[in-house]
Formats: structure tokens, C-alpha cells, sequence
């Protein structure tokens, strides 16, 4: 994809996490628009999948480790062409295949059922393993929140990646300083991150996650250092609500949905951002 198309379905990205919540009237629209610009790079450039075969044997696998931020996930598989954009709007209705947290046994493009912090990225690590037991050449690929940090079993499966040398695996983690309680640095100071990665045996490289040059150039380094035994890291570095100015830096956005006034803002706000991406 051009710069032009991956700055259009990042935007797209996020009108459907505001849609959805707002549909939903519950949700996490927070940490799903931070980690909009990486979805749109992970699915409109990097990783090899089908929308058409989602159960296609060797394809990539992408595993949310962050399972909350299912609604950022699920506008990326729509926009992409796992199911209809429509279906956003019936984001954790009864009976809707796109649930509050990603389930594996019900929406097309899901990997993995996730939720529970930390058990995504052990998930992940037992994919990669299977991948280079089976000696096919998959990628896997977790995306973290910086507050999923502080969980002990997270340090347990990046020993496990680092100790098995899982070059197939790159972890991202979306570091936007916030989660439910507050800033990350309050609730449980999990800084310095890189030194802590690179301590467990992972190639780090710190990356703006809005940029997506810069998003470009960390999945280049994951590339390059795969024959070299050591699980990548991607920091990025984000700003939590991103491309909505009044969820943007509020932990109270974590998890609330907006009401009819502020879908109106906020898609409002998106619009005149596609108008001057379209007119550049």
C-alpha cells in the first residue's frame, strides 16, 4: 500500500472503533485508535494472510495480546475484507460474532481467543515455536499494551521466545502511558522496557507509532534479524485515543464509548482528516 492508502485505512480504522463502541455503547476505543496506524501497517502491508481463506494453513498468525482492543481489530479485518464493515455495528450485541474480546471459534481473521492479560503473547510464543518445529516459514506477530506489562506471565513467555530462539516472532507492545487506573508510571512503573526486553534475550528497537516510516523500519529490523535466534520487540511509542482530540491522553477513555454528541465530533474530526489525506 502508498503512504496515501495506509493513512486511509488507518482512518477507517478508527471511525469503526468509534462506530462499534458507540453501536456497542460499551467498549475500549482508547488503546484501539493508539494502535490504529499498526494495524493498518501489519494488515495493509506486512503480514501474509487471506481475507478470503482466513483458515489458510500457512498463513501468518496475529495474536492480540491486548484482547480489549478487539474493536480496533475488528474495523482492520473489516476494512480488509474478513467481513462486512456493516457487521461492526454489532459489536457485542447477543449473538454477534464480534464479541467484547476476540474469539477464535467465531470471527473470520482471529487467531486466537484473547482477554486475560498476558496469555496472548504465551499464545504466541507456542505458535512460533510450532512454526519452526513444522519448519515452515510463518511469522507471528503479538501486539501489548504497555500496561499488560505488568504481568509476571508476560516475562515468562519472552524467556520462553528468547530461550527457544523464536526469530519468527515479533512482539509489538503499544506504549501510550495509560491504562484503566491511570498513567502506567503510577499504576506499576514498568521503565525502563527496552533494557527489560533486551535483558530476557530480544533484539528492541523503539519506533513512532504513528509514523509509518517509522512503523516500516521496525518490522524491517524484525526481518533482518530473523536466522539470528532472538525474538524482536517493537516499542511504539503512541498517543492513547489518537486522531480524536478529546479522547486523546485520557485514561478515562480506556474504556467508555462516546455518546451520539461526541460520535458526531469525532467522526466529524476523522472526516476533515481523510479530506486533507485525499486532497495531499
Amino acid at each position: 500500500m502508498t503512504q496515501k492508502e495506509l493513512q486511509l485505512l488507518a482512518l477507517k480504522i478508527r471511525e469503526g472503533v468509534l462506530k462499534s463502541t458507540h453501536a456497542a455503547k460499551s467498549g475500549h476505543p482508547g488503546g484501539s485508535l493508539s494502535a490504529a496506524d499498526y494495524f493498518a501497517y501489519l494488515y495493509g502491508e506486512e503480514i501474509h494472510v487471506d481475507p478470503k481463506n482466513p483458515k489458510w494453513e500457512d498463513r501468518d498468525r496475529f495474536v492480540l495480546s491486548k484482547g480489549h482492543c478487539a474493536p480496533g481489530l475488528y474495523a482492520t479485518l473489516a476494512n480488509v475484507g474478513f467481513f462486512p464493515v456493516e457487521d461492526l455495528l454489532t459489536l457485542r450485541k447477543i449473538g454477534s460474532y464480534l464479541q467484547g474480546h476476540p474469539n477464535m471459534n467465531l470471527t473470520p481473521g482471529v487467531d486466537m481467543s484473547t482477554g486475560s492479560l498476558g496469555q496472548g503473547i504465551s499464545t504466541a510464543c507456542g505458535m512460533a515455536k510450532g512454526a519452526k518445529y513444522l519448519g515452515k516459514p510463518i511469522s507471528v506477530y503479538t501486539l501489548l499494551g504497555d500496561g499488560e506489562l505488568a504481568e509476571g506471565q508476560v516475562w515468562e513467555a519472552t524467556m520462553f521466545a528468547a530461550h527457544y530462539k523464536l526469530d519468527n516472532l515479533c512482539i509489538a507492545v503499544d506504549i501510550n502511558g495509560l491504562q484503566i487506573d491511570g498513567a502506567t508510571k503510577d499504576v506499576m512503573n514498568t521503565a525502563p522496557v527496552d533494557k527489560k526486553f533486551e535483558a530476557f534475550g530480544c533484539a528492541v528497537i523503539e519506533v513512532d507509532g504513528h509514523n509509518f516510516d517509522e512503523i516500516a523500519k521496525g518490522f524491517k529490523f524484525f526481518h533482518d534479524n530473523k536466522g539470528k535466534g532472538k525474538p524482536t520487540v517493537i516499542l511504539l511509542k503512541t498517543t492513547k485515543g489518537k486522531g480524536v482530540s478529546f479522547m486523546e491522553n485520557q485514561a478515562g477513555w480506556h474504556g467508555k464509548a462516546p455518546n451520539d454528541e461526541q460520535l458526531a465530533q469525532g467522526l466529524a474530526e476523522l472526516a476533515a482528516a481523510r479530506k486533507i489525506v485525499e486532497e495531499a
